[in-house]
């Protein structure tokens, strides 16, 4: 089946749903931003580190699988020149909404995260990737189209998933339960048994596909991504997944082109 065009299908519906990452920051957080007083997150709790950011200013920035009217607005009232790049056009309106609304200069461009041929070379000072690859089959091509549109010495933040997430069982987990249920890397398409895999797939619930550290970080070094800092965090307050009261479920990286 065509990934892209069944999860592009499934986040527009996640959109009417209003899944936490489909919901447009207030317009309090734009009128802040503009007076200096902004943060944005890329993973569920904990902010990027002001120190982990190029000025601002006149940045030219890509938000990257990242539509939903979050990052992309808060960049650009702090002085941010925007370009917002998501599968899901539903996402996207989201930020064209505000945009408008704020008159942010946004632009907002549908596409795979995977193929970033609507971009000339270098040229982005900044790449920001919240937890979205988990989205992607091979998140190499990701990072490759990454660093070719970064400019030399421009920054990559991105969030993702802890591969081990998906070692357990999500719905024995989401019980209380932590059980050994599946081999790593993990796919929704060839993990699940057959039955599980078609509701999903009915149901137009988004595809997820764990990824090895190997892929996530040492994918990024081979694209000639040098990493410079990281942290773990932890699922959002209330998660039902018992392995959150155990150890951090995502982690964030900022990497430098060389």
């Amino acid at each position: 089946m065509n990934v892209v065009t069944h999860n592009r299908e499934a986040w527009d519906l996640q959109v009417e749903k209003g899944n936490p990452w489909t919901i447009p920051v207030s317009a309090d957080a734009i009128s802040r931003a503009r007076a200096g007083d902004w943060q944005i997150i890329l993973t569920p709790n904990i902010p990027v580190p002001r120190s982990w950011y190029p000025p601002i200013v006149g940045c030219r920035t890509l938000c990257l699988a990242s539509g939903g009217g979050q990052q992309g607005p808060i960049l650009a009232a702090a002085g941010a020149v925007v370009t917002v790049f998501d599968n899901s056009p539903a996402q996207l309106e989201r930020d064209r909404q505000l945009s408008d609304q704020h008159h942010l200069g946004i632009t907002a461009v549908q596409g795979d995260m995977a193929d970033l041929g609507a971009f000339a070379d270098a040229s982005f000072d900044l790449i920001v990737h919240p937890v979205s690859n988990v989205f992607a089959q091979d998140i190499r091509p990701v990072w490759r189209g990454a660093a070719r549109v970064l400019r030399q010495g421009g920054v990559l933040m991105a969030g993702f998933n802890n591969p081990v997430l998906y070692l357990f069982d999500t719905a024995a987990a989401e019980r209380g339960e932590l059980i050994v249920c599946h081999k790593l890397p993990y796919s929704d398409l060839h993990s699940l048994p057959p039955e599980k895999r078609d509701d999903l797939i009915s149901r137009k619930v988004p595809l997820e596909f764990s990824h090895t550290l190997e892929d996530q970080i040492g994918g990024q070094c081979d694209a000639g991504l040098a990493i410079t800092a990281m942290f773990e965090d932890h699922d959002s307050p209330g998660s039902p997944n018992a392995l959150d009261r155990y150890m951090p479920l995502y982690i964030a990286t900022r990497a430098v082109k060389l």
